[in-house]
């Protein structure tokens, strides 16, 4: 397939994003990871996790960073919906084509982005999760007023958890470290945690207070997968919870735009462990 058509289907994956939301898309992103696990599993011979969930339709770097720069649009350029960082409300709310266009733009520019990081380049690291972050920066920068680490005059900001939430942190990236490291080494499937914590995220856009994982998961997975030790499949999922909580207060607290802390997470460490595992 020519690289003109796939940048099409990706202009429409990024259209997808805005009008259900950059959330929502990724949370069926889960759902069809899920899918495409068992359809390994099942010895299906169509790549659902390739094509669909990571692919042109869902791929987080199209359909939810499409999302995610069309909300920074829509909240800061139009001025419609409430604010930037807002990835749960479906963008079909406001009936502006132009927000649409915008989510397709950054679908194209994300297969692009996605191409030159992992097939020119070959960067040693998750490149779906490093254009994420590439998209929601250029996002910021376009849209956005807040600059990369949003508004630092702030009083009272903090950038490391405090100790309960430390401890926290710490227990939840073990638990479900081990957990998914488990899995990981006992079947092979490298991205099945990855779309159970995506999936759960559903309770989170119902408005229940369910916190992000899959960077956890992913990270212990790649961990896992890479040394055959679930305990240094927990650790690095412990490392992921922190992490990614040190990010989403330095990127993405006080701010008018969304910069995804599970994505830079995972990019980061994804490159750590492929490099020196």
């Amino acid at each position: 397939m020519s690289i003109l058509m796939m940048v099409l289907f990706a202009f429409g994956g990024g259209i997808f994003g805005a009008l259900v939301g950059a959330l929502p898309a990724f949370i069926f992103t889960g759902f069809l990871a899920i899918a495409g696990n068992i359809a390994v599993i099942s010895g299906g011979t169509v790549d659902i996790l390739g094509t669909v969930a990571f692919g042109a339709f869902l791929g987080p770097h199209i359909a939810f960073g499409g999302g995610v720069a069309a909300a920074a649009f829509s909240a800061n350029k139009k001025h419609e919906l409430e604010a930037g960082p807002d990835i749960l409300t479906p963008l079909a709310k406001f009936g502006d084509p132009m927000t649409l266009i915008v989510g397709g733009i950054f679908g194209s520019l994300a297969f692009l982005i996605n191409m030159l990081y992992a097939d020119i380049l070959a960067l040693p690291t998750d490149t779906v999760a490093m254009t994420v972050v590439t998209s929601g920066i250029i996002a910021r920068f376009i849209f956005g007023k807040s600059g990369i680490i949003g508004d630092s005059s702030v009083a009272d900001r903090k950038y490391f958890a405090q100790s309960k939430e430390f401890v926290f942190l710490l227990v939840m990236g073990l638990g479900l470290g081990l957990l998914v490291s488990h899995y990981t080494v006992a079947t092979g499937l490298v991205t099945l945690g990855f779309g159970i914590s995506a999936a759960t995220l559903i309770f989170a856009q119902m408005g229940y207070p369910v916190p992000a994982t899959h960077h956890i998961s992913l990270t212990a997975a790649y961990a896992a997968a890479a040394t055959g030790n679930v305990f240094i499949g927990a650790l690095f999922g412990a490392i992921a919870a922190i992490f990614g909580d040190f990010i989403l207060k330095t990127f993405n607290s006080h701010c008018d735009t969304h910069i995804d802390p599970p994505a830079f997470t995972i990019f980061v460490w994804a490159f750590i462990i492929f490099i020196f595992l």
